[in-house]
């Protein structure tokens, strides 16, 4: 790309950040810099770069997306990373999100269930020099074998909060996922304190759903495995309004750490 073409996507960087994230309520400030210097136009093909900062989301393939950057801002700030996390994520996509996550947390593990994009998506993270992300293609719901996680996060509708994610979400963790029907869809927060999970209702939305081989019970086009349980014994307290550009009850947010060192599973 010549020098202008990046100088062009750099502006564009710019003012994505100004205009689409701070103006609507994004404040966490690791997360705006990160945002601010992450080169999103390198998840899309080429054909869409120029396009890569706007306010849409944009095809990656196999009949997904990569979200818009507001919603990306949003699910981050809500899980409050301070840099020493081990986070989940579900649904690795086109890796953007997962690169963003790496860059505020110790740890990021992401499963992405196509193939195809999985392995975009480790190409595109190796090449950016993340070292700190975990990979697997597979449609399972969550890496029990690796939990508990800090924070899980979610880029595909469940019709309801899956006892399976829960049961991996340790002490003091955050859980970000859209719930609802593809019609009637709200991005949530989950807290677990102690014994009690406390949910905010961060607004409306519109996510794919969760598919995979283990929804029969929750219905065609739901959650992985999703069940009845509210995992861990936990209780769910009455659920909490939040402006969807706030994060109700964070944790002031730390300056930038770099990423951590561990091992990165290349498919």
């Amino acid at each position: 790309m010549s020098l202008t073409g990046e100088f062009k996507l750099r502006v564009a960087r710019r003012r994505m950040v100004h205009e689409q994230l701070i103006r609507h309520g994004i404040h966490d400030t690791r997360v705006l810099d990160v945002m601010g210097r992450l080169a999103r136009h390198r998840f899309v093909d080429d054909v869409l770069a120029a396009r890569a900062y706007s306010s849409n989301a944009l095809p990656i393939g196999g009949g997904q997306t990569i979200s818009h950057p507001r919603i990306v801002a949003l699910m981050t700030q809500a899980l409050a990373l301070r840099g020493t996390e081990k986070v989940l994520e579900i649904g690795t996509g086109s890796g953007y999100q997962t690169a963003v996550l790496a860059s505020l947390a110790r740890e990021v593990y992401s499963l992405e269930r196509i193939p195809a994009l999985a392995e975009r998506a480790a190409m595109r993270l190796r090449e950016l020099g993340f070292q700190n992300v975990h990979l697997r293609s597979e449609a399972g719901l969550g890496w029990p074998e690796q939990a508990p996680f800090d924070a899980i996060v979610a880029s595909a509708a469940a019709p309801e909060v899956p006892g399976r994610l829960l049961d991996q979400l340790g002490a003091g963790g955050r859980l970000v996922l859209p719930i609802g029907r593809k019609s009637r869809q709200h991005l949530m927060l989950l807290v677990r304190r102690g014994d009690t999970v406390t949910s905010y209702d961060m607004g409306s939305c519109r996510f794919v759903p969760m598919l995979g081989p283990a929804n029969a019970r929750a219905g065609a086009g739901a959650s992985t495995g999703a069940d009845d349980r509210e995992g861990r014994g936990a209780t769910t307290a009455a659920t909490n309004r939040a402006d969807s550009g706030e994060n109700p009850g964070a944790r002031p947010p730390a300056s930038p750490e770099p990423p951590g060192q561990a091992t990165y599973e290349s498919l």
